[in-house]
């Protein structure tokens, strides 16, 4: 067990956070703003898109970045913006929230992809990257992933990038004038060399068949290499 009589790390800061599909950018209002209200659909899509944030319904990009701009300034978020490094375009965004440094956990959330990241690497590599960050940079001990538990793709993407599902809070909040049960996720320090390996695996570009598609899935690749690690072997 790790001795924490010293430990200390420092709440999440903004960040630019590179991988080989895309780039993570500290959000900016008047660079990020109207891009990303465009690639999270405007006003036709957006607010069908994050139906499952406990937020406001938004008819302009304006609103949006208000409520943006709140939640860095009252809720200590960091908002990352992803850019496509193929098209230089924005593509969706993700957010550190409720940064713990005393005892080393930080939330991922306020996560939105764009149509161009959905049944794409970029979807993955954003989360590996902030992963990566949040264990190797930061030196944090857990890190969190919470939805709204009737949004079953959240919760199946959680299990999918190596979250391990801890329970139901239950009657949690209250979430656009309902009840919102919430199913909490985790993943710790000792748990991310698997996870991370399995990430890089994946991503690799020996994973991907000329079409673009999948080889193999990441929860097969990690299931692989648990099982070889239980095994004592290496290959």
């Amino acid at each position: 067990m790790r001795d924490l009589k010293t430990y200390k790390v420092a709440a999440p800061a903004p960040v630019t956070l590179k991988g080989r599909f895309l780039t993570l950018e500290p959000y900016e209002a008047a660079t990020h703003l109207s891009p990303l209200w465009e690639a999270l659909g405007g006003a036709d899509a957006i607010n069908e898109l994050i139906r499952y944030f406990p937020n406001d319904t938004y008819n302009t990009p304006e609103e949006f970045g208000a409520w943006i701009d709140n939640s860095r300034a009252n809720s200590s978020f960091v908002t990352l913006v992803a850019r496509e490094n193929a098209t230089g375009k924005v593509v969706g965004m993700a957010s550190y929230m409720r940064p713990d440094p005393k005892n080393g956990v930080v939330e991922v959330g306020s996560v939105a992809h764009g149509v161009a990241m959905k049944q794409s690497p970029m979807s993955s590599e954003l989360h590996y990257l902030m992963a990566k960050h949040v264990f190797e940079d930061l030196d944090y001990r857990r890190y969190e992933w919470k939805c709204h538990n009737e949004n079953e793709p959240s919760k199946r993407t959680a299990i999918r990038y190596g979250f391990t599902f801890e329970g139901i809070f239950r009657q949690h909040v209250i979430s656009r004038g309902g009840n919102r049960d919430t199913a909490w996720f985790s993943m710790i320090d000792g748990e991310w060399p698997l996870i991370k390996a399995a990430f890089e695996a994946w991503l690799s570009p020996d994973n991907f068949d000329g079409d673009g598609k999948q080889r193999q899935r990441l929860e097969d690749i990690r299931g692989e290499i648990a099982a070889r690690a239980a095994s004592g072997t290496s290959a």
